[in-house]
């Protein structure tokens, strides 16, 4: 089947459901006839915008045509100074000083296959069915060259975009914006979906009319942030979680982005997504090309579940790569909690031993192993073994543990610097800061200049003698700060911020393309850098520090509207939890956990007897399950009720699925409701069964006393040694339904 088609001057860009129709003016742009529902090439003439007769204060095209004004139309790409007065895509110091930009169509290139960037990390195919248009633009005064690429995903309903800027001009063009997407939508009510936050308190969903105006989705710490994701959904009218249009956008990108929404006076609502503009400032020589990163976008009507499942696709399909695509992560053990800067071989060997007699599968060394690394404040950069805590070294280390039949894993923190450091003190110019100007440090540290060559064949070595030398099959790759005092010996201050990206690119690929079997999760301080351009090097994230489940619940919950469970690091820690001081029962921690890719972060020695067989017992059923948590369909069926959060995982042949309800305040009347769960076949018959939820005795407190026989205080040593021991279950459940009845509705008691 085809899925891009050309009529002359007419293009139509289809998926399975959706189609994108495009058509050159009469004056050569690119006019957007439609994004939506499936429709035909024949309907060109019907969704044509007409256009009559000039507003009083607007500036025509030409003289030639009195209604052709630029600021009335809906296009595909801008410019500046022509009469259309939106938020550009495109901002370009020319050579006579000027930014008047105009670019129209003189030709095209269809392909099968994809078109990947140089340099960048881009989506993939292997269905064999992608295919890509290239719409080649030239300035109509200078010599300019400009390609507009869409690549058709047909499976996974996405299409992405991309933008190539070519100087044939004999002298430079300084670029200070040049974006990856523009889309100018038809006149409509439209809700704004985006996710925010900080850290310990990522991705929280905000949602905020399209009024007139421009509302700016950005990051302007250099990093893709916690602050405000790349995501971006648009809601049209009423739409919710399962039902309506919604338009969604994404940027395969890991540095600072900017999505800006703007309503014009006419309506029309444009989007424009890519590289943030702020302190941006490219030169661009004769005879070379500026790339922007690939954005990705889709439509569903089928409401925001329905553009969440269309990322979701994407993501486990075009995405993800290397071996541990489609692969069940390992359960994992991370000592960071139990161990922080305070270890000695013994200790991480027990804990091993414990990991392992609980069915973890992969141990993880966190920070601390390496230099003068006793506290967050000394050691960043020397990646030389302490052999003081670890006398025989990490070869000796890896191979012991591996020898228990657990993977082992290994902590990095390779971007960053501590001033009281080895390397350092050796290169003090490798590091981002400005001569003369005192820097400005996030957790005690600077940040490497990725930039330099010389930087980045440091890490590449420090990181591959270990790898290659212990038996590891898995890294944490942490970053924990922002971007500041941006300065560099050898890159220009404008181009630092998407050089350092590119940096971090080439280091991701030569360490990790040649050693596919190790699992890499990246970190950033949490999920201070949870984008689609790390998940192209790295299949799983921590989603954030905050592991208290309630907390968790809303970060989970919002970063799966663009993000698959099987991308999303989450671990069972202690309680009361370090940040919140919550109590929260041992279930609570893994129900919620274990929608993600499950670990646990805690001392298993200081678990009782009771709660270790409780960790053994989660980690079974987690494995029994793992398959349909991780890559089933996801969705969210209470997304819109206040104190309920609801996550439902079904497996790809719908033959299981697996549901958490979580109600985050107790109530002491709570009223009915029902639970909907879609996605299942509707003639096949389910066995539902809950799961049954340990309650710990100490939790009755002094209730006990009006039940016990004889009389025992809440906190004596008889009932804190039953506590230790024994647990009750709540209220069971098990039901034969259809997947019609479950669609229906289950009754909430």
């Amino acid at each position: 089947m085809q899925y891009i088609r050309q009529k002359d001057n007419t293009f139509l860009l289809t998926t399975r459901h959706t189609a994108l129709l495009l058509q050159v003016t009469q004056f050569g742009h690119i006019e957007l006839l439609h994004y939506g529902a499936r429709v035909m090439m024949e309907d060109v003439e019907a969704l044509r915008y007409r256009r009559t007769m000039p507003y009083g204060s607007e500036v025509m095209y030409t003289e030639s045509d009195e209604s052709y004004c630029l600021d009335n139309l809906p296009l595909v790409w801008s410019g500046v100074g022509k009469g259309d007065y939106r938020i550009p895509p495109i901002e370009a110091e020319l050579p006579d000083g000027s930014f008047t930009t105009d670019f129209i169509y003189e030709g095209c290139r269809l392909c099968s296959g994809t078109l990947p960037p140089t340099g960048l990390p881009a989506a993939y195919d292997e269905t064999g069915q992608a295919e890509t248009l290239v719409l080649l633009l030239r300035e109509r005064k200078f010599a300019l060259r400009l390609q507009l690429i869409f690549t058709v995903y047909p499976q996974a309903e996405v299409i992405t975009r991309r933008t190539v800027l070519r100087n044939e001009e004999p002298g430079a063009v300084t670029l200070h914006r040049l974006m990856s997407l523009q889309m100018d939508l038809p006149p409509r009510e439209y809700r704004m979906l985006t996710l925010d936050g900080d850290w310990i308190s990522e991705a929280h969903r905000h949602d905020r009319p399209v009024q007139p105006g421009c509302y700016v989705n950005q990051s302007t710490t250099g990093f893709s942030s916690n602050r405000h994701n790349p995501g971006v959904m648009l809601l049209t009218g009423e739409a919710g979680e399962d039902t309506g249009e919604v338009f969604g956008f994404n940027l395969i990108y890991s540095g600072g982005h900017y999505t800006a929404v703007e309503r014009s006076p006419r309506d029309f609502v444009r989007v424009i997504s890519g590289i943030q503009p702020q302190s941006f400032c490219w030169r661009l020589p004769s005879g070379e090309s500026f790339e922007t990163p690939e954005a990705v976008m889709t439509w569903s009507d089928g409401g925001v579940n329905g553009v969440s499942r269309q990322f979701h696709r994407f993501v486990k399909e075009h995405i993800l790569r290397g071996d541990w695509k489609g692969k069940d992560r390992p359960v994992l053990l991370n000592n960071w909690e139990a161990h922080f800067f305070d270890f000695t071989r013994r200790r991480l060997l027990r804990l091993a031993r414990r990991a392992k007699a609980a069915g973890a599968e992969l141990f993880v060394l966190d920070d601390g192993w390496f230099g003068a690394r006793n506290s967050d404040k000394a050691g960043l950069g020397d990646y030389t073994v302490n052999r003081k805590k670890l006398p025989g070294g990490l070869r000796r280390l890896s191979r012991e543990i591996t020898a228990m039949g657990l993977r082992f894993g290994l902590w990095f923190e390779p971007e960053s610097v501590n001033p009281d450091s080895d390397l350092y003190r050796a290169h003090p110019e490798w590091a981002l800061c400005q001569p003369g100007r005192e820097p400005s440090l996030g957790r005690h540290q600077l940040l490497l200049d990725l930039t330099r060559p010389e930087v980045r064949d440091y890490i590449v070595g420090s990181i591959t003698d270990i790898l290659d030398t212990c038996d590891i099959t898995y890294v944490k790759w942490d970053m924990n700060r922002h971007m500041s005092d941006l300065y560099s010996a050898v890159t220009p201050g404008g181009e630092l911020q998407h050089r350092y990206i590119l940096g971090l690119y080439e280091i991701l690929d030569r360490i990790f393309t040649p050693r596919p079997h190790i699992l890499l999760e990246s970190c950033s301080s949490g999920g201070n850098r949870f984008d689609l351009g790390m998940l192209c090097y790295s299949p799983q994230i921590w989603a954030s520090d905050n592991t208290d489940p309630i907390e968790r619940l809303s970060i989970q919950k919002g970063l799966s509207y663009f993000y698959p469970p099987c991308t999303m690091g989450a671990h069972v820690s202690q309680s009361p939890h370090q940040q919140t001081l919550r109590q929260t029962p041992l279930s609570t921690r893994f129900n919620v956990a274990a929608f993600g890719v499950l670990g646990y972060e805690l001392d298993l020695g200081e678990l009782s007897p009771r709660e270790k067989k409780q960790v053994a017992a989660q980690i079974a059923w987690y494995k029994k399950y793992r398959h349909t948590l991780q890559y089933g369909d996801f969705s969210r069926p209470c997304a819109e009720k206040e104190n309920i959060e609801c996550f439902l995982a079904v497996s790809p042949d719908r033959s299981t699925a697996v549901l958490l309800l979580a109600q985050k305040l107790a109530a002491a009347a709570p009223s009915g409701d029902l639970l909907t769960v879609r996605g299942l076949r509707p003639e096949a018959r389910y066995r539902v069964t809950a799961v049954p939820q340990q309650v710990a005795i100490a939790r009755f407190g002094g209730l006990l006393r009006h039940v016990l026989p004889v009389r025992l205080r809440a906190d004596g040593l008889l009932l804190r040694i039953a506590n230790r021991h024994y647990a009750l279950s709540d209220g069971a459940f098990c039901a034969e339904a259809s997947g019609a009845a479950l669609a229906a509705g289950l009754p909430l008691n």
